[in-house]
């Protein structure tokens, strides 16, 4: 008897949180610093889904909880975004999708990857993009593959350069 007391209660309150869902989130129903987050949205938030509105209420929570820094780099982040053509758009979300279906252990390699990249000087980093670029797609498998055998921390050993020539002077 009690435990179809908790499943009815169970399917009452996933009913009740369906109902809530297809609403979505009313303005009034905002936090102050909410409401002033998403101002620019209060004419409109009515037709707005309420999947959207969903989603934009938790963005402006975020953005209520974040510091000064954290902020700025979240601006810096939407201009690159919204300064991006459709292409790029598309070819940022698919590359997100790749990275969320890879394994846990690939994704904390990635990002250790790219933290030990991130602070290098810009030239440097040129000339490794610029390194990696030129190989064949044998000698970029055979590099990743070492670079997992190699494990965690280890830096990338590039396959040597073939030496370029000096370009001849015009006599």
């Amino acid at each position: 008897m009690k435990r179809n007391r908790v499943v009815a209660l169970c399917i009452a309150l996933f009913a009740f949180a369906g109902a809530v869902h297809a609403q979505g989130v009313a303005w009034e129903s905002l936090t102050p610093g909410q409401r002033q987050v998403l101002a620019p949205y209060e004419q409109r938030w009515k037709s707005l889904e309420p999947a959207r509105q969903e989603q934009i209420a938790r963005g402006a929570q975020r953005w209520l909880e974040m510091n000064r820094g954290d902020r700025g780099q979240a601006r810096d982040r939407f201009d690159l975004w919204r300064n991006m053509t459709d292409e790029q758009r598309a070819a940022a979300r698919q590359r997100y999708q790749q990275f969320r279906a890879l394994p846990p252990e690939e994704r904390q390699r990635l990002v250790k990857t790219y933290r030990q990249f991130r602070p290098l000087p810009p030239e440097q980093r040129r000339e490794l993009r610029d390194r990696f670029r030129d190989l064949t797609p044998e000698e970029r498998a055979t590099l990743r593959q070492r670079r997992l055998e190699q494990g965690p921390g280890s830096r990338p050993s590039f396959p040597p350069r073939a030496p370029q020539r000096a370009p001849q002077r015009a006599r």
